[in-house]
């Protein structure tokens, strides 16, 4: 499988993460990607940054190292509702939009509601992803999730992150594997994500890859293969 992009990294303006735009751009240089998402935690994370570290974003440079650049955000999803931490007329500005749960920033609640609030985000304007929705910490009912995303062409994301050895959310490799049998069931794409923190994981998805090969996830179900498929996912949800 060759992997060209990678949809969701973290750089200095979220203060848990230690690396800079262009220090991520150049270790996925460096691994061969063609496009690379910078995807900083919406102001509503604690140690985020402010608004208009978002709205500036046109002051960026649109392809560094030859990487092609897409300047978004990860958005933490508010209520059992589905609303999220962006409004939409900033969504619009944004290249993409990952939409998470965050413990730190609204607890998770029975399976019902959790499920709820991802369909709910799902139906938010410009959420082409939903971030790591592994977590065991907030369980879900995976097969609304993945029809859902059928329905709404959002992507469900196999996060990298979450399958490192110790990492704190609680069952991801079981979890993501339940989402992936459905997503090839039901044909419904996905996008792997590396949630760096620190450049050196900017671009690096060997344990997504691993998983994905242990469960003969289908290639043309990966959009990380394709950034014109990308795009077209991001367009549409505009």
């Amino acid at each position: 499988m060759q992997i060209q992009l990678d949809t969701h990294t973290h750089t200095l303006a979220s203060a848990h993460a230690y690396s800079t735009i262009l220090e991520n751009a150049r270790v996925a240089a460096d691994r061969g990607l063609s496009l690379l998402a910078i995807t900083d935690h919406a102001p509503c994370m604690d140690d985020s940054t402010h608004l208009l570290h978002f709205v500036n974003y046109d002051v960026l440079d649109r392809v560094v190292y030859g990487v092609e650049m897409l300047y978004g955000v990860e958005l933490d999803i508010m209520d059992y509702s589905g609303s999220v931490s962006m409004e939409a007329h900033l969504r619009r500005r944004m290249d993409i939009c990952v939409a998470s749960f965050h413990n730190i920033v609204f607890p998770p609640g029975s399976k019902a509601e959790n499920t709820r609030a991802y369909l709910g985000a799902m139906e938010q304007s410009g959420v082409a992803i939903i971030g790591h929705p592994d977590d065991g910490r907030v369980p879900v009912d995976y097969e609304a999730l993945v029809r859902e995303a059928k329905r709404t062409g959002v992507l469900l994301e196999l996060n990298n992150s979450s399958l490192r050895p110790g990492h704190f959310r609680v069952g991801a490799r079981e979890n993501a594997t339940v989402f992936l049998s459905l997503c090839e069931r039901y044909g419904v794409p996905i996008a792997v994500g590396s949630d760096a923190h620190f450049a050196t994981a900017a671009g690096n998805l060997d344990l997504a890859l691993e998983l994905l090969e242990e469960v003969r996830f289908p290639a043309e179900l990966v959009i990380n293969t394709d950034p014109a498929a990308l795009k077209q996912v991001l367009e549409r949800r505009r």
